[in-house]
């Protein structure tokens, strides 16, 4: 194992002796997930490693990507981007946001491919190119129906025509987001869909369609085929984990996130005992309490219903979380011990539980579950 720490670390020595809690990442489950998107797509699969590769390390999840035969990483900040360069990466990289102007002078010369939605864009990433004699490279976004940012389809062709008329700029590619890709029968998919293909079909009636078209996210990569075009942008099943509750990802994918940490404390309480902050939690009879270290600080929800794995059985936390520690019950368990492991995400024996399941805890969704664990969880790859 690597681990995106500075902390010392060999594969020998077991995590418990070193972390309180930590995240273990399977980088072959990433390598496998990114080369079952290529065969099934048959398009080029650009990597959306933004927000830390949605909690499981930006740089080490690109290269197992890259690996798997991905060839185009996205991100959403200029941060991103250049933290991806500066670690050697030299795949295409996409900002999928647009850029604030006084950052294009240090994306451009990176060969970083910027996203442009209306002609202040297009305009400021020209001047920046000619300044520094180089050319923008840049993706048209389309707003067929997200409402969140880019172009009207009517107006593709002419900004299209005005990017052409620029010297210090070139139009890589063109694209949209589904707002809906997760519901497969939302009649909006179609919609935005038929408002994409028109704008592509004017922009190759005039000679302006770029190399590369694309408009498939996670669930449309594996639901819409007949929205692949040159290139699917894949996030959250390139990690292993649903795009939707729906639904479910073939069986060839595996997640490769698991969130660990380990009993600290073991202690047989009598009746009537409050348990953490507040005494929400009052023991109701002899109750064997374990104290685990994790807690808000690293990501865990202070809510309700939170379950965790020892010995292979799942067992309830309770008590508020505080922000190090959380204690859970263990009459179901009389042999833990401390040094033992807690899982909190992934398998035990025979016991999983997973992202999605957290998140229905939570009453989120799993890309907020992973992308919400902190920076201060040691990530461990192997």
């Amino acid at each position: 194992m690597d681990i995106q720490t500075s902390a010392p670390y060999t594969s020998a020595v077991d995590p418990r002796t070193l972390y309180a809690t930590w995240v273990e990442i399977d980088l072959s489950a990433i390598e496998g997930n990114a080369r079952a998107l290529v065969s099934s797509t048959e398009a080029r699969l650009m990597a959306v490693v933004k927000a830390n590769g949605y909690g499981h390390g930006a740089i080490e999840t690109a290269r197992a990507a890259a690996r798997g035969g991905a060839s185009w990483f996205g991100v959403a900040r200029p941060e991103e981007a250049l933290e991806l360069r500066d670690s050697g990466i030299e795949e295409p990289i996409l900002v999928l946001s647009p850029v604030p102007n006084h950052r294009l002078e240090q994306l451009i010369p990176r060969d970083i491919s910027i996203t442009v939605g209306n002609r202040d864009h297009i305009d400021a990433a020209a001047s920046v190119a000619q300044s520094q004699d180089s050319k923008a490279k840049v993706h048209l976004k389309l707003d067929t129906g997200m409402s969140r940012v880019g172009v009207r389809p009517e107006e593709t062709a002419s900004l299209a025509d005005a990017i052409r008329d620029l010297d210090s700029i070139s139009l890589e590619g063109v694209f949209t987001h589904f707002a809906r890709a997760d519901d497969v029968d939302a009649p909006t998919n179609r919609e935005q869909l038929d408002l994409f293909n028109v704008a592509l079909e004017e922009l190759e009636a005039v000679d302006l369609r770029p190399p590369l078209a694309h408009a498939a996210n996670s669930a449309a990569a594996i639901k819409l085929p007949e929205a692949h075009f040159d290139m699917v942008r894949v996030g959250i099943a390139l990690y292993g984990l649903q795009p939707s509750k729906d639904w479910s990802l073939p069986e060839d994918f595996r997640p490769a996130l698991q969130w660990k940490s380990q009993l600290t404390r073991v202690r047989d309480l009598p009746e009537g005992t409050g348990v953490s902050y507040g005494h929400d939690y009052v023991t109701e009879s002899d109750e064997r309490i374990g104290t685990f270290p994790a807690g808000y600080g690293d990501g865990l929800r202070r809510t309700e219903g939170n379950q965790v794995l020892v010995g292979s059985k799942q067992v309830p936390v309770v008590g508020r979380i505080c922000m190090d520690l959380s204690m859970m019950r263990l009459d179901s368990i009389p042999e833990a011990a401390v040094g033992d492991e807690v899982v909190l995400i992934g398998g035990q024996g025979d016991s999983v539980i997973s992202a999605e399941q957290v998140a229905d805890r939570w009453g989120t969704i799993n890309y907020e579950v992973t992308c919400g664990i902190s920076q201060r969880v040691p990530r461990l790859f192997s």
